[in-house]
């Protein structure tokens, strides 16, 4: 059976040090025990070694390994990755992300070729399209977003495609670029409650980050959006509450919640383990303010499950239809 989803990542062995300089002066902060509800099992399975052979192959980035993804066995045992472009090297420093920071590279201008090459070669049903910061760029990296969305619809038309954008700060213009393209769902994360920005997310801007996403609603109501944020970082439940309501009224379709994981010891701190029922209460009352479709796990992460939640994001928007109809 063909596989379903994929989402590309380029990635480097580099060691902490080299990934994350600008973390080095940081004192550090002990990595705690995870709880067995976010234990994983280390990927072994043969498809998880031959889709990280195929990864290599096509010189494609993962965002899957440069954010040490938990749910990286699971995926790429199933096929799915997610692609990252524009390279491996962020020009931001958020304080809670495992992807390398530093001067980027240019622009590989060959790369949508090859992405829309491997989505079509694997005969996939969805892809996710994700990139570091390149605030380096006019545009913030706009252009090559939208060259690879063109490419993946013509080399495969039959995908869907979901991109998970930076926030283009201070880069006008550079959304429209990327909507214009006509992507299926437009993903772009919180990833935090805005009192802890300054700590957690420094280069990024909440209101900013929420209007980039009422923004896309505006220029093309039929694209999907979804946001996602991490818990476990100290935030307070009414806090989350509140960007909940943030994004329904941004009219956000979908909302991801996750228990953020320590990459290292220069990282930011877990604040707590929030556990399962909390998860599942956070659910509820997202579902209750709107969402048409919600996900809120320990192992939730932006892009898991990315094609079976958009065969249920339309269903959803269907059956609303349906009901105002």
């Amino acid at each position: 059976m063909a596989p379903t989803r994929i989402e590309i990542d380029h990635r480097a062995a580099k060691t902490g040090a080299e990934r994350h300089p600008e973390k080095a002066h940081r004192p550090d902060n002990p990595i705690q025990r995870k709880p067995a509800w976010i234990r994983v099992k280390a990927p072994t399975h043969p498809v998880y070694l031959e889709t990280r052979a195929l990864m290599r192959e096509k010189k494609l980035v993962t965002v899957c390994e440069e954010a040490a993804c938990p749910n990286i066995g699971e995926c790429w045992s199933q096929r799915h990755a997610t692609m990252m472009i524009m390279g491996e090297t962020c020009t931001r420093a958020c304080s809670f992300c495992n992807v390398a920071t530093g001067i980027p590279k240019p622009l590989d201008a060959d790369e949508p070729r090859r992405v829309a090459e491997a989505v079509a070669t694997l005969g996939l049903r969805h892809v996710v399209i994700t990139s570091v910061d390149r605030d380096d760029l006019a545009d913030g990296g706009a252009a090559h977003f939208a060259e690879t969305i063109r490419a993946i619809r013509a080399a495969a038309p039959g995908t869907t495609i979901e991109v998970l954008t930076p926030d283009f700060l201070r880069k006008d213009g550079a959304l429209e670029v990327v909507v214009a393209a006509r992507p299926d769902v437009f993903n772009h994360n919180l990833e935090t409650v805005p009192a802890l920005y300054p700590t957690i997310r420094p280069g990024a801007r909440y209101y900013h980050s929420l209007r980039l996403l009422d923004r896309v609603k505006q220029l093309d109501p039929s694209i999907f959006t979804k946001s996602g944020i991490m818990v476990g970082l100290g935030e307070k439940r009414i806090e989350v509450l509140q960007v909940m309501d943030d994004l329904r009224s941004a009219e956000v379709d979908f909302l991801t919640i996750g228990q953020y994981l320590q990459p290292s010891v220069k990282h930011a701190a877990v604040d707590r383990f929030v556990t399962p029922d909390e998860f599942e209460d956070y659910a509820k009352a997202a579902r209750g303010k709107g969402f048409l479709l919600v996900s809120a796990t320990p192992l939730t992460r932006s892009s898991y499950h990315a094609d079976r939640d958009f065969a249920a994001l339309s269903a959803a928007r269907n059956a609303q239809l349906a009901a105002q109809g």
